[in-house]
């Protein structure tokens, strides 16, 4: 008999859902979806406006622009000076004397003229000299030490000279010295030292000038061999001078508009007013030339001087460039515009027409973005009006079309929920933010919210807060 073979089923127990289940899966399909919109989406950032100034940068290095005069030697020999370093002559006052044979120094060590006394003067010279090289010294231009060694030596020797200068007239009488004298061809301030740049002229100022790398200053010594048709000395024969700066053209124009500019020279903090010009130099770049009726001797031995420009910053209402975006607007005249009441906004009269056919017209009310005194009219965006339709002037049956546009500079406001157009005026602006005029009928207000990238918004879009 054959044996009846049996199959074992596996029972399935019945899918148990209960309505936590349910609610659970909705509520995790629903958050999956808003982390996936979240990041599809743009966020929208507010910002806070606040008063606010920008920090500019004013302090800019200049090239010193003055009426100067190099006098050359007119013999061979040893150069010895009587005139100090910044000291006034007068024409045909004796700046040095030249030594053809060198046997003059060598005579007046025999004579043992004795030891040299300095005047008060001459003290109270060496004092303010030292004292405005302590305040302008700067570790990383390790030259100026040098200039200021050299300007302390000449004024030693200059010093020496004048007791040797008594007896001179004994030592040059029947013992063959030739010793010429030379005066100066006209009143000045004597330097001794050189770079070329003594016939530099403002507009011929180009960037490679500022390269101080490839800049040379040649320092004159007393008591030196030099020979004929060298540099001797040079006078400065204008206490007129100017610095020229390079600057953008834009802010060269605005202060240029102000005439003058109080300045401050970083080398002693000294502090003056200069006359304003905004000049293209020889390269077509633009510089602006500070002129200067005082203090030329107090920067007498500087080519380069690092200056701060004094000026008031801008204040106002302080936003970020990235909120400011432009935005185009009809122009209606203002006599076609029904000015608003405490009970209502501005309105205009529109041309329309009824169901018959037959023309009439209907009072809307409108939002004004600006208005332009100059030229008496509105601007009033598209939300509202189209481009051909007709006003009409309140009580008169004249008519406007509309037609005329124009663009104006803003932010969006978000205080309402929505993406809300609001004109700004600005004053100045840098890379990253704007100051923008305060308190104007139509513009911003100190703690309104922006949109932080206008365009990361439409205009009037809804704004979840």
């Amino acid at each position: 008999m054959a044996k009846k073979s049996s199959k074992v089923k596996k029972y399935r127990k019945p899918l148990n859902l209960n309505i936590g289940m349910i609610i659970f899966g909705v509520i995790f399909i629903y958050v999956i979806i808003c982390i996936i919109l979240y990041f599809q989406t743009g966020r929208i950032v507010r910002y806070e406006v606040k008063e606010g100034s920008l920090a500019t940068n004013n302090v800019y290095r200049g090239v010193a622009i003055r009426d100067e005069q190099v006098i050359y030697t007119e013999a061979a020999g040893y150069v010895n000076y009587y005139a100090r370093e910044g000291e006034r002559v007068a024409k045909n006052d004796l700046v040095y004397i030249v030594d053809e044979t060198g046997k003059l120094n060598e005579e007046l060590v025999a004579l043992n003229l004795g030891e040299n006394s300095l005047s008060n003067r001459e003290l109270a010279e060496f004092r303010n000299d030292i004292v405005n090289f302590i305040h302008g010294f700067d570790r990383t231009d390790y030259v100026s030490t040098y200039d200021f060694k050299y300007s302390l030596k000449n004024t030693v020797l200059k010093l020496a000279n004048v007791n040797m200068l008594k007896s001179i007239s004994d030592l040059n009488g029947g013992n063959g010295n030739s010793i010429n004298y030379y005066y100066a061809p006209r009143m000045g301030i004597v330097a001794y030292w050189t770079d070329g740049y003594e016939t530099l002229k403002a507009e011929n100022v180009t960037e490679s000038i500022f390269d101080e790398k490839s800049y040379s200053k040649n320092q004159i010594l007393g008591n030196s061999l030099m020979a004929l048709g060298d540099p001797a000395y040079k006078l400065s024969t204008d206490e007129n001078w100017s610095i020229v700066i390079p600057i953008e053209a834009e802010r060269g124009a605005k202060l240029q508009e102000e005439g003058y500019v109080k300045v401050r020279f970083l080398k002693n903090q000294y502090e003056s007013w200069g006359a304003v010009k905004l000049i293209t130099g020889g390269d077509g770049n633009s510089y602006l030339r500070l002129s200067f009726t005082n203090s030329m001797i107090t920067f007498l031995n500087d080519r380069f001087l690092d200056v701060e420009l004094i000026v008031e910053d801008e204040k106002g209402l302080k936003i970020p460039v990235s909120s400011i975006v432009q935005k185009e607007f009809f122009l209606i005249p203002q006599d076609f515009i029904i000015p608003g009441t405490n009970s209502g906004g501005d309105c205009i009269m529109r041309q329309c027409y009824l169901e018959d056919g037959t023309i009439s017209s209907e009072r809307l009310e409108v939002e004004v973005y600006n208005f332009d005194s100059e030229t008496g009219e509105y601007y009033l965006d598209n939300s509202v009006l189209n481009a051909g339709d007709i006003l009409y002037k309140l009580d008169s049956q004249e008519t406007y079309t509309v037609s005329k546009r124009a663009t104006l500079i803003g932010v969006y406001n978000m205080n309402k929920g929505y993406a809300d157009f609001k004109q700004i005026n600005i004053l100045y602006q840098n890379d990253e933010y704007a100051i923008v005029k305060s308190n104007t009928r139509y513009g911003l207000n100190v703690y309104d919210y922006i949109v932080l990238d206008a365009a990361s918004v439409s205009d009037n879009q809804f704004i979840n807060q």
